[in-house]
């Protein structure tokens, strides 16, 4: 595997992992009320967060794991609960009405602080754990081991997909009031229900995969990794 290798694989598993487009209607209903200006804002917050956490992982790579004693299969379990209860609050009908309260203090005007008051509210879930997920943080992580081998070259590979991805999250979720204008409340709902089911099915892949590690292959190997990606 080349430099160019590296970064374009990092890019297609991150942008599938984080799935910007897709996360677009919780963002819109997150955002009820704000003007494009502030969207911009708290994108930009948004995709900083997830070139910093990224970044972060892709650099210390399994170090990090290694310190406190945590294996990647125990990782993948854990992301795997968590994105599973969030698979299933998603599947709710009154899951984006938890988002779509309305800050009366709004001013139109102040971007900065609606970013920082939006922002302590989503990151977690959707900065955490439904753009920075087990998934991603598994891929950066796999994909450090590549660069080390590469040198220099893989390393700035590596960082410009991670930052690619950011960009592209950033645009995403600056035109989300469009978007969430064109679906409707119906079509939101819609969408995001088939997304807390994939994602659902994408934490019980991360589960399965952890047993499947953890147990040294008492997990079928066909289970674990039907397409023969090993759940990444």
């Amino acid at each position: 595997m080349n430099a160019v290798d590296l970064g374009v694989n990092l890019f297609v598993a991150l942008f599938a992992l984080a799935d910007p487009i897709g996360n677009v209607p919780i963002f819109a209903a997150a955002t009820l009320g704000a003007t494009a200006a502030q969207r911009r804002g708290i994108s930009g917050m948004i995709a900083l967060t997830m070139i910093g956490f990224l970044v972060f992982f892709f650099v210390t790579g399994l170090a990090l794991l290694e310190f406190f004693g945590i294996s990647l299969a125990a990782f993948r379990i854990a992301g795997g609960i968590l994105l599973l209860f969030l698979g299933l609050d998603m599947t709710r009908d009154d899951f984006l009405k938890a988002f779509a309260d309305v800050d009366p203090t709004n001013d139109p005007g102040d971007v900065r602080g609606y970013a920082r008051r939006r922002f302590q509210r989503l990151v977690v879930p959707i900065a955490i754990p439904l753009l920075i997920g087990p998934g991603a943080i598994s891929a950066v992580i796999i994909q450090a081991g590549e660069a080390r081998e590469i040198g220099a070259a893989g390393w700035a590979a590596g960082l410009g997909a991670i930052v690619a991805v950011s960009v592209v999250t950033f645009a995403c979720f600056s035109v989300s009031g469009l978007i969430s204008r064109l679906l409707g409340e119906v079509g939101m709902a819609i969408v995001v229900r088939v997304l807390g089911l994939i994602l659902c099915a994408l934490a019980v892949q991360f589960i399965i995969v952890g047993l499947g590690e953890a147990t040294n292959g008492f997990i079928n190997l066909a289970a674990s990794a039907p397409y023969g990606d090993g759940g990444h």
